[in-house]
Parts: structure tokens; sequence; C-alpha cells
């Protein structure tokens, strides 16, 4: 695959890893990276894989440089649903994508494409960059003795800045920062300049958690068991609910949307979702 644009193909993936021989546990980066200029665009460590924080990324990338014209990701199930695999009585193709996955919801909404990986051979080119970040994180966390997330963060932040600004990649010849910034003065993007989708006014609308509830007789709605009022709908309608969880302070934000229309927002602690499916 040969790309001749920024924004053309952004590759995104996440590698698990003891980052530490000073850290018991192991630790998911998650990266985006741009396919022409080979520009990381977003890298972080966290302690779990979530499609919330999947989702993060996306908002990071999309609000900052813009929308791309496609993703590339393998077949996690973060990034796609897939059925069992073929019986000789359900054939694979049928069953695949039936559902979206809550990542690609969020692009389908802001019509950026999604190409999987047909191989691990096939998502070599964001390997390399993962080897050369894992190789030289773990160098330093070993000779400097860290011992929590934070400080690998911290690692990360230096090593992606290093990687971005001053490494001339192998493949390009070029400075990635600089093979960017090349690329959109001669107009080589195909970047589009992020826009909410009608009729949207906040980016909580789009860089969300999604689901769907019919309101009962009380015009009332159920979450795991617990009931919200939504004013403004009759009973027996679809509400549709956008939900932004907020790490900091252990609360989901829920935006109640009917008909186009954003009709409620309310809060609930974020431990009380846990386990629902939408």
């Amino acid at each position: 695959m040969i790309t001749h644009h920024a924004g053309e193909l952004i590759q995104h993936d996440s590698s698990y890893h003891r980052w530490s021989p000073y850290i018991a546990e192991k630790f998911y980066l998650i990266t985006s990276l741009d396919d022409y200029s080979r520009y990381l665009f977003y890298a972080d460590v966290i302690e779990r894989e979530t499609s919330w924080a999947h989702i993060t990324a996306l908002e990071s990338v999309c609000t900052r440089y813009g929308l791309p014209l496609s993703y590339y990701v393998d077949n996690h199930s973060m990034f796609r649903f897939l059925e069992k695999r073929d019986t000789m009585w359900t054939k694979h193709h049928a069953r695949t994508d039936e559902k979206d996955p809550q990542w690609k919801q969020v692009l389908q909404e802001l019509r950026v494409k999604v190409t999987y990986a047909l191989s691990p051979q096939a998502k070599g080119k964001i390997e390399r960059p993962y080897r050369w970040l894992q190789d030289r994180i773990v160098r330093t966390c070993a000779r400097e003795k860290i011992e929590t997330i934070a400080q690998v963060r911290e690692i990360l932040s230096y090593e992606v800045k290093r990687y971005n600004e001053h490494q001339v990649h192998s493949t390009t010849g070029e400075i990635p920062r600089i093979r960017l910034e090349k690329a959109i003065a001669e107009g080589k993007t195909l970047f589009r300049p992020f826009k909410l989708p009608f009729p949207y006014q906040s980016t909580k609308d789009i860089f969300c958690l999604r689901g769907s509830r019919i309101t009962n007789a009380y015009r009332k709605i159920s979450v795991n068991d617990i009931e919200f009022r939504v004013p403004g709908v009759d009973p027996y309608e679809k509400v549709d609910l956008r939900m932004v969880p907020d790490p900091e302070t252990g609360l989901t934000e829920i935006r109640f949307w009917h008909n186009g229309k954003l009709v409620s927002t309310q809060k609930i602690k974020t431990v009380s979702l846990r386990g629902v499916r939408f």
C-alpha cells in the first residue's frame, strides 16, 4: 500500500507490553500514525484498553489536525465486529460488520472510511515505529528505574517528540514533521477541516459512547436498572444516548437526543454503567 497525501491513511493500533522492569504490570500503548509522513499524531500509555480510550485518540487527532480520508486498523473487536469463523452452515462474509463497534460509529458519523488489514504482515508500517518506541522506552525505563505509569508517559512524550521532530525516517528519508509540513504547504493533504455534523453542537455528541432506549409509559428510560426521566418525549418513543465518561470525576454525562434535538443532559457515576451493552 502506497499513499501520496498526508491524511490519506491513518494507521491506528495498540501494543500490550511491560515497559519497565521495575513495574510488574503491562500497559497498552495506543498510537495513530500518518502513513504518508510517518508522523505520530497520537501516542498514550494506558492501564486498560477500552473503546473509550480509542475514541479519545480519535478526538485528539480529528479536532486538532482535521478529518483524514481513512483509518487503517486490524480486526480487533474494538474496531470490527466479527461473528464466529466460517462453518459449513454460515458464510463468514455474511456475518461480518452486522454490528458496528463504538469506535467505528464515531468515524461513520464523521464520514471517515475504515480499512482493515488483511494480515498481521500488512500492519508492518506501524509496527516499525512501535518497535522503535518500545526499544527506546524500555531501555530508558530500565536505566532510570521507572516505577509508575506517569513516569512512563513522560518518557513516551519525550521519545515521540524526538521521533516526530528529529529522527530521519529510514523509509522516507525525511523527518516526519518536516515531511508533513511540506505536504500541507504543497496541498498534498486529504485532511478536511473538522466540523460538527448537523444537528450537533458539541464534540461530546460525536466523541462518545452510543446507545438507545425506548421510553416507558411514564416517559422514563432505564439504564442498568437506573431510571431517567426524559422531558419532552412521549411514551414509547426512541431516545438516543450519547455518553461521555470523565475519568477525573468518575462521572459520565448522558446526553439525551430525540428527533434531532437535545432534550436533556444528566450525569451518573460511571461505575453504574459497568456491564452495560450498547
